[in-house]
C-alpha cells in the first residue's frame, strides 16, 4: 500500500504545474516520500530538490497531499472516518526567502 502512494507523491510533485494554477514546471533532481507509522496514524514526509533559483515547495507539498489520497482511497473501505490532517510546510531553501524552517518560526 505504501508503495502505491509513495509513486502516487511522486508521480504528483512531477505534474503539480498542471494541478496548481501559475505553477512552474520545474525539472525536479529529486523527489521523496517517507511514511512513519505514528500514534493513531501515518505521517508523510516528502523531500524535493531542483538545481535552480527556484523554491519547490509546491511540488512537495502537492506530493504529501496526493500521497495522503492515495492511502485515503485504498483505506477508505475500512475506516470511512479517515482524516488527512496537518500538510504544512518545514523547511524550504532557495528562491526569494532564503532559508526557513518551521522551527524557527
Amino acid at each position: 500500500m505504501l508503495s502505491v502512494a509513495r509513486i502516487a507523491g511522486i508521480m504528483a510533485a512531477k505534474q503539480a504545474h498542471h494541478l496548481i494554477p501559475m505553477c512552474h514546471s520545474l525539472n525536479l533532481s529529486k523527489v521523496s516520500v517517507d511514511f512513519e507509522f505514528i500514534e493513531n496514524g501515518i505521517q508523510i514526509t516528502t523531500l524535493t530538490k531542483l538545481n535552480a533559483q527556484t523554491g519547490v515547495e509546491m511540488e512537495a507539498l502537492t506530493a504529501a497531499s496526493v500521497a495522503a489520497l492515495s492511502i485515503y482511497d485504498m483505506c477508505k473501505a475500512v475506516d470511512r472516518f479517515i482524516k488527512i490532517t496537518n500538510i504544512q510546510l518545514l523547511e524550504k531553501e532557495g528562491g526569494k526567502s532564503g532559508h526557513w524552517r518551521l522551527d524557527d518560526a
